[in-house]
């Protein structure tokens, strides 16, 4: 993630006009809103796996 530092409000901004040319701006927010759905969906399936990784444990030591 070292190079996301580096670019700046002017790398940025080209982003977004690269976005805007390839994708086009109709299709811009339903892209982000795709996006966003596809990390929420990520962010929830870690934390179910870390909350059954921790139930797992306190079931090793209740067993021990």
């Amino acid at each position: 993630m070292g190079f996301l530092r580096d670019i700046g409000a002017p790398g940025v901004i080209v982003l977004i006009i690269a976005a805007l040319i390839i994708f086009g701006p109709k299709r811009l927010p339903e892209l982000g809103e795709s996006i966003g759905k596809m990390f929420t969906s990520f962010k929830k399936s870690i934390s179910g796996l870390t909350e059954e990784e921790n139930s797992d444990k306190k079931n090793e030591k209740k067993d021990n």
